[in-house]
């Protein structure tokens, strides 16, 4: 047989063929500018496994994320750059619920937002649920940094394990950072860390009470204290809102699942979104 000089190893283990395999890479970044009295789409790029789609006849200019991985494991990186200039109306969604897959030991799955927005503008974050399979590993971060008249309104559900399914997380990791700032100066910080048997933790009363799905909501405007009584009336005892600033109001919502937390989130959003959900959310 001819010599190729090409060595062939016999011995690799499965877990030494799955760490070698490559990992899903994404990044995207999209600018929306006022032009012609109307949100337009001045700058988009996008490399990898992460793709923006624009539907048609939308309010402002809505992009909707699509992970073309199918979902984020360990060493998975994704990021995204989203500007909203002076005046304009920017909504990002994605398509369907972000799956966190199974990783192996020393691995973990990223995703970096960065988002900003103009004076006068809107920026709406509102990606559908995060679901934390178990033995899942996930680092998530997004920075805002605001105009002093803008508006973000930002909701991020999340869903430990596949509840239909019986799934218990008893071996996962999840590491959440917010950083919200409004001309350099922070308005609002926070960072979620839940390691190991996740399940026990959140059986705890002081931590969930048994809830298997959680949602952050946060409302930066000039008239945000004009919605806090709707809210909490709307909210179940499992939820709570608070107005932290003249233009800051924080709300948090626990849920048996998904769909419970739904039922809440919705008329919640519909409002704040002035009925301007993006589609997908109702499918």
């Amino acid at each position: 047989m001819e010599d190729t000089g090409i060595t062939i190893r016999q011995d690799i283990t499965p877990a030494e063929a799955i760490s070698d395999q490559p990992r899903a890479i994404g990044a995207a970044r999209v600018v929306a500018q006022r032009q012609r009295g109307q949100t337009r789409l001045a700058n988009l790029r996008q490399a990898g496994a992460l793709k923006l789609l624009f539907p048609q006849k939308t309010p402002g200019l809505e992009a909707v994320m699509i992970n073309t991985a199918g979902g984020i494991t360990g060493g998975d990186r994704f990021s995204l750059t989203a500007e909203a200039g002076e005046a304009c109306h920017l909504t990002l969604t994605t398509q369907a619920a972000e799956r966190i897959y199974r990783a192996l030991p020393g691995q973990i799955g990223q995703m970096d937002t960065r988002l900003r927005v103009g004076a006068g503008a809107r920026l709406n974050w509102m990606p559908q649920e995060t679901i934390l399979y178990n033995t899942s590993a996930y680092r998530r971060s997004l920075t805002a940094d605001l105009a002093t008249d803008s508006e973000l309104l930002l909701v991020e559900p999340l869903v430990f394990g596949r509840i239909a399914m019986g799934e218990v997380l008893s071996d996962a990791h999840f590491l959440d950072r917010i950083d919200i700032r409004r001309n350099g100066r922070r308005l609002y910080y926070d960072a979620v860390r839940l390691d190991g048997d996740i399940a026990a933790k959140l059986a705890r009363p002081a931590v969930a009470n048994g809830a298997q799905s959680m949602a952050n909501l946060i409302f930066c405007a000039p008239d945000a204290a004009r919605h806090l009584a709707f809210i909490r009336a709307a909210l179940p005892n499992t939820g709570g809102v608070s107005l932290i600033g003249d233009d800051l109001l924080v709300m948090r919502l626990l849920a048996v699942d998904s769909y419970e937390l739904r039922k809440s989130l919705l008329p919640i959003l519909e409002r704040l979104t002035d009925n301007g959900l993006p589609r997908c959310w109702r499918l």
